[in-house]
């Protein structure tokens, strides 16, 4: 049998073209002050990406379907923040430095910290589990900070050239990042294996999900954050990093650890921890999701 030998393939000019617009934004923005950087691409995300790209159509429809009681006003301003923390999260996690030395000090409340401490002395594997909210780089900063060894996990980008520097800015915030593939998986379990901590975001859709309800709907989701903290004897802690009025800082917030069940309880534990947090802070959480989709049983 021959050995299979991976060939680097041509990156497209469309890819090609996007890396360099998105290179040319993020460093036009670098040459302002951080403050400023923020609130530029936060407009930019509001004003230009949004439309142009399509979103509001997108969050007008997850609203319509789990929150249709809102009034038309919050819709179309909500139709303005969402686009805007995104921006605001993607020029974050390509600030380097300038991030970093802001996250840091972010507070950290909630009843899980204490124990997050604990399992971080002894060395008790932790499955940490987040949200496309606010900027979950954050936390990792901050937890990175106080000595916790989290190991994370990203979805490999089409666009092999952007793919390559955003890599690069998540494993300079906190290292290592596994991409999500059969290999990465394994390197992501041998880390929690060997007393470590794992960051996974658990609001995507899953095609082959159960369906649990989120925001009065039912959503393919998967059982796996549970299924991972089950068979490795690790802690399912919910951590957040919610943003602040000013746009630029944030509080860390470590919920109680899940108590050990069964996944499909536990995971509805998750479900309506995001929740609540999504309904306190409308405009920090990632309507733009295809989140109900196939929401129907096969």
């Amino acid at each position: 049998m021959k050995d299979h030998i991976d060939r680097p393939k041509r990156i497209s000019w469309k890819h090609w073209l996007e890396d360099r617009l998105t290179a040319a934004l993020l460093g036009l923005g670098s040459l302002l002050p951080y403050p400023a950087r923020m609130a530029t691409l936060g407009w930019f995300g509001a004003y230009l990406l949004g439309p142009v790209a399509g979103l509001r159509k997108r969050i007008c429809a997850n609203l319509a379907l789990v929150a249709p009681e809102l009034p038309q006003a919050e819709v179309n301003r909500l139709c303005r923040a969402v686009p805007a923390n995104m921006a605001r999260a993607i020029a974050e996690t390509f600030s380097g430095d300038d991030f970093i030395n802001r996250a840091r000090h972010s507070p950290v409340e909630g009843d899980g910290w204490p124990a997050l401490q604990a399992a971080r002395d002894s060395r008790q594997p932790v499955v940490l589990v987040t949200a496309h909210f606010g900027n979950y780089d954050a936390a990792r900063v901050v937890l990175r900070e106080a000595g916790c060894n989290i190991a994370g996990i990203y979805m490999p980008m089409a666009n092999k050239a952007f793919n390559t520097r955003y890599v690069a800015a998540m494993e300079h915030i906190a290292a290592p990042v596994f991409p999500r593939d059969r290999a990465g998986l394994a390197g992501l379990l041998k880390h929690l294996r060997q007393g470590g901590m794992i960051g996974l975001v658990a609001d995507h859709y899953m095609a082959h999900g159960e369906l649990i309800d989120f925001m009065g709907e039912p959503a393919r989701t998967a059982l796996s954050s549970a299924e991972i903290a089950l068979k490795h004897d690790a802690l399912l802690i919910p951590v957040y990093a919610i943003r602040q009025p000013d746009g630029l800082s944030f509080r860390i917030r470590v919920e109680a650890p899940v108590p050990h069940s069964d996944p499909l309880t536990m995971t509805k534990a998750l479900n309506a921890s995001v929740e609540a947090l999504v309904r306190a802070h409308m405009d920090q959480w990632m309507w733009t999701h295809k989140r109900w989709k196939r929401n129907q049983p096969r």
